[in-house]
C-alpha cells in the first residue's frame, strides 16, 4: 500500500486478498477475519533485511512461508521472531547461512524434549538449562 501524501509504502502490513467460505455439512461458514500475514516487502521492512536475502532465507527451507495464486510470499507475524534467531545465531556464532538450518533444528528438538520431559514428569521442578 502506498502512502498518498508521500508516495511512499505505508506503515500498515499487508494483508491477504478476501477468503472464499467454506462449506460444510451444517451450512456454509465465513470466516471470523482475514488472516493476518505479512508481505515480502512489509515483512523485509520489519525485520530490517533487504527482500532478496529474505527469499534466499525461504529457500534454504529456514522461514516458513504460504505462497498465494500469484505465487507471492505471505509471512506470518511469527516469522519475524525466527528472523531474529536466524540473524542472532548467523552473527554470534559465525555460522554461514546454510549450516542455520541444522542449527536451529537440534534447537527445536531440544526444546520439544525438554517439554516432554516436564509434561512427564512435572513434580521434578525446572528444567536443567
Amino acid at each position: 500500500m502506498t502512502d498518498t501524501s508521500t508516495g511512499r509504502p505505508s506503515e500498515t502490513p499487508t494483508t491477504t486478498p478476501t477468503t472464499t467460505p467454506t462449506t460444510t455439512p451444517t451450512g456454509t461458514r465465513w470466516p471470523l477475519a482475514r488472516p493476518y500475514r505479512l508481505s515480502l516487502d512489509s515483512y523485509a521492512r520489519i525485520t530490517g533485511v533487504h527482500p532478496e536475502m529474505v527469499r534466499r532465507l525461504v529457500a534454504l527451507g529456514l522461514l516458513d512461508i504460504t505462497r498465494d495464486a500469484e505465487g507471492n510470499l505471505w509471512f506470518d507475524p511469527t516469522q519475524v521472531r525466527e528472523m531474529a534467531t536466524v540473524q542472532r545465531l548467523h552473527l554470534r556464532l559465525n555460522l554461514t547461512y546454510s549450516s542455520l538450518g541444522l542449527v536451529m533444528d537440534l534447537l527445536d528438538r531440544i526444546s520439544d524434549l525438554e517439554r516432554a520431559r516436564l509434561h512427564s514428569h512435572p513434580d521434578r521442578g525446572a528444567p536443567w538449562t
